[in-house]
């Protein structure tokens, strides 16, 4: 899995519904970037009735929110994780989808040298390192 990361600023609260807990709730149980469709079938097979346009709703709305961070896969597909809400970067595993969140105090050096050097302000960057964990390297 490679791709881009996105996360849009914040519009503000929604009305917590229970749909919005639900999706939330399996979010909250795994480090992967899980897509819609993944996220769907664990609600069913939950026993919850949440349908697959009102979980797209969701995730929609709680990324936009900056509740969550939604990735794109090479495939253009859009995958989720909840995310810790300060600013960092992604080690995200090809094979199996496993998800590490790191810091890049480097990075961010670099990307605001480069940024006022050519007079950009209100910079925003994303940076996912995409590879093989040590388990699926086994």
């Amino acid at each position: 899995m490679t791709g881009t990361r996105e996360r849009p600023a914040l519009e503000g609260t929604r009305k917590p519904t229970r749909q919005r807990a639900a999706v939330a709730a399996v979010l909250a149980e795994t480090d992967e970037f899980r897509s819609a469709q993944e996220l769907h079938a664990i609600l069913r097979d939950g026993g919850d009735t949440v349908g697959l346009a009102t979980v797209y709703r969701n995730l929609q709305a709680m990324a936009a929110d900056g509740e969550i961070d939604m990735l794109r896969t090479d495939d253009g597909e859009a995958v989720y994780r909840a995310c810790s809400t300060g600013h960092h970067h992604h080690l995200v595993c090809r094979a199996c989808g496993r998800t590490v969140e790191v810091e890049g105090p480097t990075v961010e050096a670099w990307a605001n040298k480069v940024s006022a050097q050519h007079g950009f302000t209100d910079v925003h960057h994303t940076l996912e390192i995409f590879g093989t964990c040590a388990d699926c390297s086994r």
